[in-house]
């Protein structure tokens, strides 16, 4: 792979941007490229993979490349993180900079603390050993170092799994079907989908596998009456309607109105008859009241930490302070 100088310039340039993580990595990232619009879309992929490899191990680099300078910490992302060989940049580098990145490879066999070598903070660490054990412990935080795959979900009002894959395949998109959700897809690499006509016609939705088998734990049945208390942008509501068919009556409650705002072009999409968007002013609303003792089952996906997606967002573990964990505890009991 040929190296161009302008490449290490622009990962270097973003991370500047992006280390001090005042805002969510994506919504920086977005602003970034917004602001370089001649950056090309190679360019763009390239910095991109190189941010969330930073932020993925982001401490672990720090610390071997005994550094906080963003060109050096592109560098050394693009070496151990991106897979390129020092040989392969060197062309496109200063003599200092190739003299910088040896003495780095020269230092990646060092010893480092367990937290450190698991890019986790301390305290983050030191919690999941107390919950899962130190196997367990060591088994997730290998699975938060890769990157999290593309999965979506097939809507079954409009057509099945194998149709939805076959005409993926036909545009050029490789998908196989997911190992336990049975309406999952999972992508090869990251097309874009946004305007893709299977998105545009809601004949699918991204959206986790873990998210998907949720559903089928609620198991909502047709003539029930159902209620996804946290609805958010309504993934998960859009999944209960469709396994009830469009059939009975499905309640999306939400104390946030943008987020509601969200689950609109989505229910549109979908073709459900079903759903009931609901604003609601607090877990005491009235409207909740009055559904008291008529409602079959609920699915409350209580405010979370977040960390359960650091293979996605990356950038929380450093952004989320164990503080916030005792405030959504007190949330979620409330709730």
């Amino acid at each position: 792979m040929t190296m161009r100088a302008s490449r290490i310039a622009g990962l270097a340039s973003a991370i500047a941007e992006i280390r001090p993580l005042s805002e969510p990595a994506d919504s920086l990232l977005h602003r970034f490229f917004r602001r370089h619009p001649a950056m090309g879309q190679q360019d763009r992929a390239f910095v991109a993979d190189g941010v969330f490899a930073y932020l993925r191990r982001r401490r672990s680099l720090e610390a071997l490349g005994e550094t906080a300078n963003p060109r050096q910490l592109a560098l050394a992302v693009a070496v151990r993180e991106l897979g390129l060989g020092v040989r392969e940049i060197e062309d496109a580098l200063p003599a200092r900079d190739v003299e910088w990145l040896r003495a780095f490879k020269s230092r990646l066999a060092t010893p480092l603390a367990p937290a450190v070598a698991a890019d986790l903070p301390d305290w983050l660490w030191e919690r999941l050993g107390r919950a899962f054990g130190e196997s367990g412990r060591e088994s997730l935080a290998h699975a938060f170092l890769a990157a999290a795959p593309l999965d979506l979900r097939v809507n079954p009002l409009k057509s099945t799994r194998e149709d939805a894959r076959r005409a993926l395949e036909d545009s050029g998109i490789a998908a196989a079907p997911t190992p336990y959700s049975p309406l999952g897809l999972r992508v090869r690499g990251r097309p874009a989908l946004a305007t893709h006509p299977l998105f545009t016609s809601g004949m699918i939705e991204v959206q986790d596998e873990g998210s998907q088998l949720v559903g089928y734990l609620v198991a909502p049945k047709r003539s029930e009456m159902v209620v996804d208390f946290c609805a958010g942008a309504g993934g998960k509501t859009l999944l209960l309607g469709a396994l009830m068919r469009s059939q009975g009556r499905l309640y999306a409650f939400d104390t946030q109105e943008r987020r509601l705002a969200r689950l609109k072009p989505r229910l549109a999409r979908s073709g459900l008859s079903n759903v009931h968007p609901q604003l609601l002013a607090h877990e005491r609303d009235a409207r909740v009241k009055r559904l008291a003792r008529k409602i079959d089952r609920v699915l409350v996906d209580a405010p979370c930490t977040g960390f359960g997606t650091l293979r996605r967002n990356p950038d929380l573990k450093w952004r989320q302070p164990e503080s916030s964990v005792a405030e959504l505890v007190v949330k979620q009991k409330a709730i």
